[in-house]
């Protein structure tokens, strides 16, 4: 089973110590949520995993190699990454932005073999771009937008999914269709590690939370383990009402303290 393991990943900036000591852990099966205030570390967590950011120290491997020696190239068809900002040199019809996910498999626009059509194929039915596979990307909401990056990344057919704040400024709807995409990677058997701001849609779709706050993982747990008033007011500084019921949790920030 494809894992990836963290321990003890720091990473500094200049003098300063952007992420410390972070440990964590992700397989297919699971949808683990960063959750954390601006600044906390968590974009720089997830690059130092994937090697793009160097870690100053601690160590992440994939399936027991190390993640930081092993080539881009390698690595990309084990994790696929879709980064907290995806801009397009220019535009692109949805189809062939799509298709960008099979490159770390060879492919190139205008060569797909009968594999990466097949998976370009899956990917725009998954992510509902049927309708709007033949339209430019320059053309599209947001939100459509937000599903064509999504369908790219699923493409590659990677098993490990990387997702920094796939639903940033979209609206509530648009949120929630980007949200239930990745739960329905993950129930169909691909792992996922995303960061999200949006505390009540992490703690709707994923199975484990892991909380950050200057640099540090605090608590890693279920969001009934960790989803807590003083889970809230460690992490963002707010008073908050915290109750959950068989339908979800209900958060109600009360205050700043």
């Amino acid at each position: 089973m494809t894992s990836l393991v963290a321990n003890k990943v720091s990473v500094r900036a200049g003098d300063t110590l952007i992420v410390e000591d972070a440990s964590l852990s992700i397989k297919p099966g699971e949808l683990v949520a960063i959750l954390g205030a601006n600044g906390a570390g968590k974009t720089s967590l997830l690059r130092a995993l994937l090697g793009i950011t160097k870690a100053s120290s601690g160590a992440a491997y994939i399936n027991g190699e190390d993640c930081f020696g092993m080539p881009p190239s390698k690595r990309a068809k084990i994790v696929s990454y879709l980064p907290q900002r995806r801009p397009l040199a220019w535009p692109l019809r949805v189809r062939d932005v799509i298709a960008l996910g099979r490159f770390a498999h060879g492919a190139a626009l205008g060569r797909l073999s009968s594999v990466d059509k097949a998976a370009v194929e899956e990917a725009i039915e998954s992510c509902k771009l049927g309708q709007l596979q033949g339209r430019s990307t320059d053309n599209l909401s947001g939100g459509e937008l937000a599903r064509v990056h999504f369908a790219r990344a699923i493409a590659a057919k990677a098993p490990l999914l990387i997702a920094d704040e796939p639903v940033a400024e979209l609206d509530p709807r648009h949120q929630i269709l980007v949200a239930d995409l990745i739960r329905q990677f993950v129930t169909n058997g691909g792992g996922a590690l995303v960061v999200l701001h949006e505390v009540a849609l992490a703690a709707r779709i994923a199975d484990r939370l892991i909380w950050m706050k200057n640099g540090r993982i605090i608590a890693d747990g279920t969001p009934q383990e960790t989803l807590t008033s003083q889970t809230m007011e460690d992490v963002y500084g707010v008073k908050a009402h915290v109750s959950s019921d068989p339908r979800g949790f209900d958060i109600r920030v009360e205050a700043a303290t």
